[in-house]
């Protein structure tokens, strides 16, 4: 053979390897710049419990490796979830008692769907996802206590015979802002009047504290993440210096009779699901249990305490457990479009800037004592249920356990991207004041201040991205 022929076939065999390498390598995201953010199984939400499902009932799906008969449970739970109670005494006995004073006639009328609330969009529209916790500085200045006439909750509903507590009026004021690229954005500021106060006017010193319901998935995987897990995250003098200042929430559990840590509500001031539940079925619908026994009528409400009550306690250990399990038992969604270029482009952003910092993403749940179903598994719910400062903004003043007036719950961000398809809105943040994500970024402060300011410096394409890797969660 010639040796300029076998050059030519040297040459050809060269460019053909130099291909298949280049194909090899690219094939094993060497050149993929976004491939170290890709995470095989992070579209997993809630590891084994996630499911597949974005339709309007995305957020009500059993988990799907629940045994024995709680596939059963989680069906009655979920129909007493929807069930309205009714005015003691009626024949349905097991569904009497509400009231005297509430917020609900049912658990679904704030979590239809199991989805999250909404504010009023008018001033003339009585809120009801959103509800507004009252509290009163205690003499030692630490504790609170409630109101004499109002409780610890505003009731703006009632039963026959008894005056509801006053109404609400939610109005905004607008708050114009601009990026650094020249875009600007507005910002709502809720304000609350309270009218028609029935049993006298405020106190000066009376702490409000609006809170909307919240979406309702994963929370057995998050009951399930072991204490140790969490005190890991927590970093309450700030030690390493980064800003982020995590503490844990203290709360007294009702049912053993010590301090736990509080892992639900917007404060994290519930250490469990069922006395979530049950704490909900009292202060919102009016309904007793063995957990709460007395009716939330406060120290001058006459008419409230004379009441017919619906039995002692209203609510039967038997719903209380089903409705409990039925909670703890819902699915998270799976995440979708989770390896879209855009997406890991709006993922890496999120890490950048900062979120991740307190929007955890990935954790492992240790042992869950009565759903085994949950234990041991990888999640991902963009939380670390701790409390942080958030700056005045969102501050409600109000004090709650060992959380203050500026310090709220990290709130898991697994299927926020669902929300508008389950709830048919974009509202976020405690009061709902945020009309979509982008603007509950800019009202982080406090601790989160740095990272506010980091998405503000993003262009108009990276803070797009990042919206869309939250829309994929």
């Amino acid at each position: 053979m010639k040796k300029g022929k076998i050059t030519k076939i040297g040459t050809a065999l060269f460019v053909v390897l130099l291909f298949v390498g280049f194909a090899f390598a690219f094939s094993r995201g060497f050149f993929d710049p976004l491939s170290e953010w890709r995470e095989e199984g992070e579209q997993l939400s809630g590891g084994e419990t996630t499911v597949f499902n974005t339709s309007v009932n995305a957020f009500g799906e059993a988990a799907p490796n629940l045994t024995g008969n709680k596939d059963l449970f989680f069906v009655t739970g979920n129909a007493f979830f929807k069930r309205n109670w009714v005015t003691a005494p009626a024949s349905t006995e097991d569904l009497d008692g509400l009231g005297p004073l509430f917020n609900a006639r049912s658990c679904s009328s704030c979590h239809n769907l199991d989805g999250k609330g909404a504010p009023p969009e008018s001033p003339d529209e009585h809120p009801v996802d959103l509800l507004f916790r009252l509290s009163r500085p205690a003499p030692d200045s630490i504790r609170t206590i409630p109101d004499e006439n109002y409780g610890r909750q505003f009731n703006h509903l009632s039963v026959l015979g008894v005056e509801p507590e006053g109404e609400v009026q939610v109005t905004y004021n607008e708050i114009s802002g601009e990026y650094p690229d020249g875009m600007s954005y507005t910002l709502r500021e809720p304000v609350y009047e309270f009218k028609n106060l029935k049993y006298g006017a405020f106190p000066d010193d009376i702490m409000i504290s609006p809170r909307i319901a919240q979406h309702l998935v994963g929370l057995g995987l998050l009951e399930a993440i072991d204490e140790e897990t969490l005190k890991s995250l927590a970093d309450p003098d700030d030690s390493d210096g980064d800003g982020i200042s995590g503490k844990l929430n203290y709360v007294y559990d009702y049912a053993s009779e010590e301090l736990k840590v509080g892992r639900f509500g917007w404060k994290a001031n519930q250490p469990s699901v069922r006395q979530q539940t049950a704490v909900a079925f009292r202060e919102d619908i009016g309904i007793t249990s063995e957990l709460f026994p007395d009716e939330l009528c406060a120290e001058f409400q006459t008419e409230c305490k004379e009441a017919r009550s619906g039995g002692d306690p209203e609510l039967t250990e038997d719903i209380l457990d089903r409705v409990a399990l039925y909670m703890e038992t819902i699915a998270v969604p799976a995440r979708r479009n989770w390896d879209e270029p855009d997406v890991l482009k709006g993922k890496r952003a999120f890490h950048t800037i900062g979120c991740a910092s307190c929007h955890v993403p990935k954790l492992q749940t240790g042992e869950h004592p009565e759903h085994p179903e949950f234990s041991n598994q990888i999640i991902y719910p963009y939380t670390d249920l701790l409390l942080h400062d958030m700056g005045e903004g969102l501050a409600d003043n109000a004090l709650d356990a060992e959380a203050t007036g500026t310090e709220w719950r990290t709130p898991p961000l697994w299927g926020i991207g669902l929300v508008e398809t389950v709830s048919g809105h974009t509202y976020f943040l405690h009061d709902g004041r945020a009309r979509n994500l982008e603007e509950a970024i800019l009202w982080h402060g406090g601790e989160a201040e740095q990272s506010q300011q980091n998405f503000k410096q993003l262009s108009k394409e990276e803070r797009d991205n990042l919206i869309k890797f939250l829309n994929s969660l």
